[in-house]
């Protein structure tokens, strides 16, 4: 019988996060990952601590942010490789009103250090910008393909990652510890992003799928290297090739890229660039959304040895460092999780 202090199950954002957590308190551990690519890898790998529809901050981003930084920071130094490289964002004014609007709130305390008081002029030619860019500071890009695969090579050399689906029915709850076939636990964390929704624990109606689906494109004469946030996000990818999203489709969990999606991309992005492009593939991830946009953490009364970490939707890359130090705290220290973030309020939910 193997003996960890955990299982967790899954892999994406919220997986790796915890598995940080864990090993800097020295907890053993064992991930078991299915190996399906799930709404990380699938993202686009884009970190933003605002809301560029509203030009508003991020919900928590004052505490979320400064963890994020750290974190990242130290990722990048144990897999030697820069898994957080700073890029702003140029969102594209539509209108005198946005800019206006933008002036209001680059004024406010929380997005000081995130929105330039400087209007940027478009010098690009292939980009349709006539009134400029607000330039949002403190952004940037993670690889979410190889931040993945080299996570689970150093799980793997730890000897600390099972590939396989994880069966269910194969959990016995005993009073002081949670076997899986022949791995003891104190607890097991769940971190399985929308799938979820096939964990015969989990409440049924507490995850939203939200799926959206990505183009890469190729395009010669486009000439960026930042994100340009229009109607759809345009992100380079090196070799003048660009990811560009995202749509978002509510309830929906399939995983099959639909010409819909694609036209409706492509349709936004000729309001955004000029230049020739051609598509080049599609890809389609399911966000793991709640009703009221806030994270799962923590367990249910019946189940006090099975844990969820799930509910991050779009900002999984944002939030997950603080969050999993919450979880920790929470499962080590039996800190009280804020209501705003327990998953027991989704009991209430109809």
């Amino acid at each position: 019988m193997k003996k960890v202090d955990y299982i967790i199950v899954g892999l994406g954002i919220a997986g790796i996060s915890l598995c940080e957590q864990l090993q800097k308190h020295n907890k053993s551990f064992l991930v078991i990952d299915s190996g399906q690519a799930g709404a990380t890898a699938k993202s686009g790998g884009v970190f933003n601590p605002t809301v560029l529809k509203r030009f508003t901050a991020a919900w928590n981003a004052s505490s979320f942010y400064p963890a994020a930084l750290k974190f990242y920071n130290q990722l990048s130094d144990k897999l030697q490789f820069n898994v957080f490289e700073e890029t702003p964002i140029l969102r594209i004014f539509k209108n005198v009103e946005e800019q206006n609007n933008w002036t209001v709130a680059s004024d406010k305390k929380e997005l000081q250090h995130f929105l330039s008081t400087d209007f940027l002029k478009n010098t690009n030619s292939a980009i349709e910008a006539p009134f400029g860019f607000g330039e949002v500071l403190g952004t940037a890009q993670i690889p979410p393909t190889n931040l993945l695969s080299a996570y689970k090579n150093h799980l793997q050399h730890i000897d600390s990652l099972l590939l396989e689906g994880f069966q269910y029915e194969m959990i016995q709850q005993q009073e002081d510890k949670v076997v899986y076939k022949n791995i003891s636990a104190k607890k097991i964390i769940f971190a399985e992003g929308a799938m979820v929704v096939e964990n015969p624990f989990f409440p049924n109606t507490a995850i939203v799928g939200n799926k959206g689906e990505y183009v890469v494109i190729k395009a010669k004469n486009l000439s960026l290297e930042v994100l340009l946030k229009g109607s759809v996000y345009v992100i380079p990818m090196g070799n003048d090739t660009y990811k560009v999203g995202a749509t978002y489709s509510r309830d929906d969990y399939s995983l099959n890229a639909t010409e819909i999606a694609k036209e409706e991309i492509v349709s936004k992005l000729k309001t955004v660039i000029n230049c020739p492009f051609e598509v080049v593939s599609q890809t389609v991830g399911v966000r793991p959304t709640t009703r009221d946009h806030r994270p799962l953490l923590g367990c249910l009364d019946e189940n006090p040895k099975l844990v969820f970490y799930n509910g991050l939707g779009t900002r999984g890359f944002f939030m997950a460092p603080l969050l999993s130090e919450i979880l920790y705290t929470y499962l080590e220290e039996n800190n009280p999780l804020s209501n705003e973030i327990d998953i027991r309020r989704t009991l209430k939910w109809a």
